[in-house]
């Protein structure tokens, strides 16, 4: 029946959103807590090289834990 396919679709669904969402947590824990930041036009890519430059670090963000080191 149309039933018997509901196990195999729930399976491929799970398959399919785990990744996703695997990566954005571990973007958001190698950030220090931030997420991922992206450039989605060129105004916001020209920000993050402006941070970048400004940090002193070389990194558009700074970890709790890389503001010592220099």
């Amino acid at each position: 029946m149309w039933y018997e396919i509901l196990p195999g679709l729930a399976i491929m669904t799970v398959c399919l959103i785990v990744p996703g969402v695997a990566t954005a947590q571990i973007h958001k824990f190698t950030n220090g807590g931030k997420e991922k930041r992206t450039a989605r036009v060129p105004w916001h890519w020209y920000l993050m090289e402006r941070d970048r430059r400004v940090s002193g670090t070389g990194q558009h963000f700074n970890s709790k834990g890389l503001e010592n080191i220099h």
